[in-house]
């Protein structure tokens, strides 16, 4: 009987290994593409959402800036 205890022991420490190499090369798989695709994004020049937001605020203040001198000269041709 307690041969058969050992067995099962034995099986499911198999199974226990098994799981964690299984979890390990997950986990190495996803870092291995996560530096794949960062590699992959560096290479095309993409803007960071930082970057995009900064240049689309100094873009709309220099409309609204121009938006403003348009009013201006419109104002001083009517004089």
């Amino acid at each position: 009987m307690q041969a058969r205890g050992k067995i099962f022991d034995d099986i499911s420490q198999l199974m226990t290994n098994a799981m964690g190499v299984a979890q390990g090369a997950k986990d190495e798989a996803e870092t291995a593409m996560k530096s794949l695709m960062d590699r992959w994004l560096a290479d095309r020049d993409f803007v960071t959402r930082e970057e995009f937001d900064a240049v689309r605020a100094m873009a709309q203040k220099a409309r609204d800036e121009n938006e403003a001198l348009k009013t201006r000269l419109d104002s001083l041709k009517a004089k």
